[in-house]
């Protein structure tokens, strides 16, 4: 009995926001995904510094204003996402329960499952949105019509069935950048304070936007051959 809970396997779950995984915690992050230990990490990403007052982080987007951004962020959005998809054995998923909350279930149930480092991207609305917090998952579904907020799971245990790792579970872009980040203070004011910047910066994130999601659609649709048909061939 003393040493019972060593014999059942533990979840282990880490869980932060974005000014933690984006900056100030991000080697720490990356430490933990490089060491390909069994491990679940979740970030809730509100795309700014929520808990100390609403400065800008790494995962604000293009006009977004906030502190040390009074005239709109002016560079992209950091995509942490890619990042780990780049060791090629993680599994990430981005989810926004407002949009797919089956998407969402499936993501934490294939983390969970996932014999390795496994990182979930959560859709997080903030009261430093300027939003009626009430409607919060609306302006989830808003973010993944733009295709500002894409939802995808990347599973590398796939490609053992010759499968490509990445699917992504929301369309293609159906509405306009503007219809989602308008409904929002933190972007909507920069069209009152300047709105040149903002007329420039939303073409800047629209462009950004299909982009990206072009880019994911090809990595979605390449063919993927695994070791074992290496071996083979």
């Amino acid at each position: 009995l003393e040493v019972a809970d060593y014999l059942v396997k533990k979840s282990v779950w880490i869980i932060g926001g974005d000014g933690w995984a984006y900056d100030i915690g991000f080697g720490g992050l990356d430490h933990v995904i490089a060491s390909g230990k069994n491990v679940n990490i979740l970030v809730l990403d509100t795309e700014v510094y929520s808990n100390t007052g609403g400065q800008m982080s790494k995962s604000t987007s293009f006009g977004a204003v906030a502190k040390f951004a009074a005239a709109g962020k002016t560079t992209a959005k950091k995509d942490l996402a890619m990042m780990a998809m780049t060791y090629g054995n993680v599994y990430v998923a981005k989810v926004a329960m407002g949009s797919n909350d089956a998407q969402t279930l499936r993501a934490f149930l294939e983390a969970e499952a996932y014999d390795g480092p496994s990182l979930i991207i959560a859709y997080s609305h903030c009261i430093a949105h300027g939003i009626n917090m009430a409607k919060g998952m609306e302006s989830q579904k808003l973010a993944v019509d733009s295709g500002h907020w894409p939802l995808f799971r990347y599973n590398p245990a796939n490609v053992n069935d010759g499968k490509n790792p990445l699917k992504l579970d929301s369309k293609a872009p159906k509405i306009k950048l503007e219809d989602y980040i308008y409904t929002e203070t933190r972007y909507k004011m920069l069209t009152k304070s300047h709105p040149k910047e903002a007329k420039h910066l939303l073409e800047l994130g629209q462009a950004e936007v299909l982009k990206k999601w072009k880019f994911y659609e090809q990595m979605s649709e390449m063919q993927v051959v695994n070791d074992g048909e290496k071996k083979n061939n």
